[in-house]
């Protein structure tokens, strides 16, 4: 480890690494459907469902030579290499076959940076409990930055004006990987973790079989849950914000759901703060509830605008506090030499079992609840409220970790 926590060398990798998926995820849906690509909604499914197919096998690849063969950041690099001349080939790609092809190389070789990214920056850090919220902040500000400029780019365009203008979301993450391709490799020296004989070398059944104590089965379950909701939220809140009951204007949705963003860097500066005092039950727990709450003002108060924009900041703290503060504690109670495995473990979550089953329960939930083309929004937000509810009080009950975690920033090398 350095003498000196390189905490904005760091900070400019986040940037980097969350601009990339922020440049094509808002925007891609619409150059995909009848205005653009004219994909049917099969197709589109698949393009949608790279992310998580690549979280499924980065757990038994990719992470694998990340922990265990090469250094972290050559890793990044290569894969940001060629992650970004896939996504680049897709502004001139225009059919199917080729487009799905591309977004899944992209996938596949970008999902695992996540974890990756997260591993470098806990390795350099002296206090992963103040410095890690600092330092992911920049991933919700590179996001933004990504974001806002296209949208604002696209607004008064319509028809074939407005798909040849989303073609260039491709551009900008393909340009913004190279650049941290090449970024990467000025990164601290981040080498891999050679594993004990006994261990079989293989990084991410060491890091599953963690998952036979309690504390963190637990918190794998409350993951997945909390996952579902999260993923759910992406799913529902456009249509619902956009819809007669809330009247929010189409061009004013993404501003408004960026309130969470943007209340999402403040409550990163504070997360080190809030986790001293608190712990790492009640931080994950107050994360959960702050979905509860939010559900519960759109099912129950969905004709008060002004509430349901105000009640976008809670995204900050539904984020923050449960998913940094959850890669905090992986670093924590994970050995280094399996510690992006852990990470993609959860990611596993996070990015792809928890977003495959948002789509399977609330799309069809949501159109049982509507007829006529109106939505029973009050039945369909008191689904992710409950969970939520039964996610916090499940981790409230049976989350336990040992004594030896009690500190942030402790790690179980000891005892693996």
């Amino acid at each position: 480890m350095s003498d000196k926590a390189p905490t904005l060398r760091l900070w400019i990798m986040m940037v980097l690494e969350f601009a990339i998926w922020g440049a094509w995820l808002p925007l891609i849906w619409g150059y995909m459907g009848k205005d653009g690509l004219a994909f049917t909604d099969a197709q589109v499914a698949w393009v949608g469902s790279a992310f998580a197919i690549a979280s499924i096998v980065g757990i038994f690849f990719s992470s694998q030579f990340a922990d265990r063969t090469f250094a972290a950041e050559k890793f990044m690099a290569a894969s940001h290499l060629i992650g970004g001349l896939a996504i680049l080939g897709m502004y001139w790609a225009k059919d199917f076959p080729t487009f799905f092809g591309l977004m899944l190389v992209h996938s596949l070789l970008y999902v695992p940076t996540i974890s990756v990214s997260n591993s470098i920056a806990f390795t350099h850090m002296k206090n992963a409990q103040k410095e890690f919220g600092l330092v992911r902040m920049g991933g919700t500000i590179g996001w933004i930055l990504a974001a806002w400029p296209l949208y604002f780019v696209l607004q008064g365009k319509s028809g074939a004006e407005a798909v040849a203008a989303s073609r260039n979301i491709f551009l900008l993450a393909g340009i913004t990987s190279l650049v941290l391709a090449a970024y990467s490799l000025t990164l601290p020296h981040t080498p891999p973790k050679r594993a004990a004989a006994a261990d079989g070398g293989f990084a991410w059944a060491k890091a599953a079989r963690f998952l036979s104590q309690p504390f963190l089965l637990v918190l794998f379950i409350v993951t997945f849950l909390d996952s579902v909701i999260h993923n759910g939220y992406f799913l529902l809140a456009g249509g619902f914000l956009g819809s007669p009951t809330v009247g929010i204007k189409p061009e004013w949705i993404m501003p408004v759901m960026s309130v969470g963003q943007v209340a999402e860097i403040l409550t990163m500066a504070v997360l080190g703060a809030v986790l001293a005092r608190l712990g790492w039950k009640t931080t994950m727990i107050l994360g959960i509830l702050g979905h509860a709450a939010r559900f519960a003002v759109f099912a129950f108060m969905p004709q008060n605008q002004l509430m349901i924009i105000a009640v976008q900041v809670l995204h900050g703290i539904c984020y923050a506090f449960f998913f940094a503060t959850l890669y905090i504690f992986i670093d924590a109670a994970f050995p280094k030499d399996v510690r992006s495995s852990a990470q993609s473990l959860f990611n596993l979550l996070v990015l792809g079992l928890g977003d495959l089953a948002a789509k399977w329960f609330f799309i069809p939930l949501q159109g049982r609840l509507t007829v006529d083309g109106t939505t029973d929004y009050r039945e369909l937000f008191l689904w992710p409220t409950g969970m939520a509810l039964a996610a916090a009080a499940l981790l409230f009950v049976a989350f336990w970790p040992p004594a030896s975690l009690a500190t942030a920033g402790k790690t179980t090398d000891a005892a693996a």
